[in-house]
Parts: structure tokens; C-alpha cells; sequence
């Protein structure tokens, strides 16, 4: 069994107090009962999501719509798991919902796995959804720290060099100066 699946599926079991409806949900191989989950009205929230993270890993895309909506959830292992799951879809709108989660300031709270979902997709929006979040998070007193690391650390991992610029900014931020470096370190040089 998955890592990721295993650890959802204690978590899940807990909050489920053990039902029976959770235990069919785990031991089903049926893609369409599990996609019906998410679409029936009255179903509880660890139903909906142990059915999207599963039909995420199978890669049936009925699962976008409800992985997205816990990839923004306020519980941060929800937010986890939707995004390994949605990381493992392989839905072409995945990294443009991801982006417009990492850039939405009203919601800035539940960033941090928006973000890291965009580097493990390393998709075109990656990048600009990284510089224009940690530029956002540059001003005094952000209390988003986690995000701010995330993004320094993310463009280090893209090594793109339209990044240089924001993170030569952040060096200015003692939070985040020594990850700036390590980033800066990973962006190839030009020439």
C-alpha cells in the first residue's frame, strides 16, 4: 500500500469512527462507486475525500474538482493529501488551479501545498505563481513564513532565472536569507 494512502486511511478510520461505509470505501476497486461518492448529496467530508484521493492515484480525472477544493482546505493533512493526489492525476488544469490557489491572497493561510504542488509539477505557471507569492510575502510583518520559505526554496528547485530578482530580495529578510542563497546557488549562472 502507498505511503500516502496508508497514512490517509488511519487518519480517515478515525474520523469515520470505523464504519462500515469507510471500510467498503478502502476495499473497493469499483472507480465508479467511488466517483459517486463525490457527487451524492449527504456524504461525509472523510467520504469525499478517500474517494477523490483514490480515484486521484487511479488517474480518473472525476476526482479534480473535489481535489482542488481539499488542495484549499483548512485542515492542513486534507490539504496534503489532495495534493500528492493531484500531483499523481495528471490533469492538464491541475497546475493552473494550483497557481491560482498560491497567488489567491485572500486565502494565503492555506498556500503552502499549493505551492509545493507547483514545483512538483514544474509546469509553465510554476514559476510566476512562485515570484508573485513571495513578493507578496516580502512586505514587513508577513505573518506567512512557511509560504515565503516554500517559494524561496521552489524557485531554488526550478533553477529559473527569472527568479534571480525577487530572491535577491529576500535576502534582505532574515528569515529568509539563508534559503535565498541555497537558491540563488541553484540558478544557473548566465552568460
Amino acid at each position: 500500500m502507498d505511503e500516502e494512502l496508508r497514512s490517509l486511511t488511519e487518519r480517515l478510520r478515525q474520523e469515520s469512527g470505523a464504519s462500515p461505509a469507510f471500510e467498503r470505501l478502502v476495499a473497493t476497486d469499483d472507480l465508479d462507486a467511488l466517483a459517486a461518492v463525490l457527487t451524492e448529496p449527504g456524504q461525509p467530508l472523510w467520504a469525499r475525500e478517500l474517494a477523490a484521493f483514490r480515484l486521484g492515484l487511479a488517474g480518473d480525472r472525476r476526482a479534480f474538482e473535489s481535489l482542488v477544493l481539499l488542495l484549499n482546505h483548512r485542515d492542513p493533512p486534507r490539504c496534503a493529501c489532495a495534493a500528492y493526489a493531484l500531483a499523481r492525476l495528471g490533469d492538464p488544469r491541475t497546475a493552473r488551479a494550483a497557481a491560482a490557489l498560491a497567488t489567491n491572497e485572500l486565502r494565503v493561510a492555506y498556500a503552502l501545498q499549493p505551492v509545493r504542488l507547483l514545483v512538483d509539477l514544474r509546469a509553465p505557471e510554476a514559476v510566476p505563481a512562485l515570484i508573485t507569492t513571495l513578493q507578496r510575502r516580502l512586505r514587513p510583518h508577513d505573518p506567512h513564513r512557511r509560504v515565503a520559505l516554500a517559494c524561496v526554496d521552489g524557485l531554488g528547485t526550478l533553477g529559473d532565472a527569472r527568479a534571480r530578482p525577487v530572491l535577491n530580495e529576500a535576502l534582505a529578510h532574515p528569515v529568509l536569507a539563508e534559503a535565498a542563497v541555497r537558491a540563488l546557488g541553484r540558478i544557473p549562472k548566465q552568460r
